[in-house]
């Protein structure tokens, strides 16, 4: 929860009234907290700021939020986004992010839970970053636009991720 928090950097405040008017009073850490008031501050958070905040947002969960141990590699820190999602929630079926092809330099994700595209978008960035190989350049993740999206009703987003 205090993610959200954490990634709005300068419009915190922004941030915490907008988890006030869902639902969620003075997040604290260790606390849990109703998906379904936190997807619906994301909700706001997009119509209010705009989907490269959702973007911002996704990119400082991997330094925020609980991780499995032992991440060496770009190819194992994307896989453990799933792992991670699964620490960090608990109840239900919460869905899924699965890398569903992995070649040298590049890799495709299927993001199958209910937060908004724009944010696992940041999630997958900033993960790829923070592991990539020190000999890689800039990691660039792109929405394939040929696969269902959340935006258009579907249940899940596919993301190319390149480096």
């Amino acid at each position: 929860m205090l993610s959200i928090v954490a990634g709005m950097g300068a419009f915190t405040s922004r941030a915490l009234k907008v988890l006030a008017a869902s639902g969620i009073q003075d997040p604290q850490a260790g606390q849990w907290y109703s998906q379904q008031a936190w997807l619906d501050a994301f909700q706001k958070l997009g119509e209010q700021l705009g989907p490269n905040t959702l973007i911002m947002i996704g990119k400082t969960i991997p330094e925020n939020a609980k991780f499995p141990p032992n991440i060496n590699s770009i190819e194992t820190a994307l896989a453990s986004i799933d792992k991670a999602y699964h620490m960090n929630h608990r109840g239900g079926e919460i869905g899924s992010y699965k890398v569903v092809s992995s070649q040298p330099k590049s890799a495709r994700m299927v993001c199958e839970n209910p937060y908004p595209c724009d944010f696992d978008r940041g999630i997958v960035l900033g993960t790829a970053t923070k592991y990539k190989p020190a000999t890689s350049g800039a990691v660039r993740v792109s929405h394939d636009d040929t696969q269902p999206c959340r935006k258009k009703g579907a249940r899940s987003c596919t993301y190319q991720i390149d480096w």
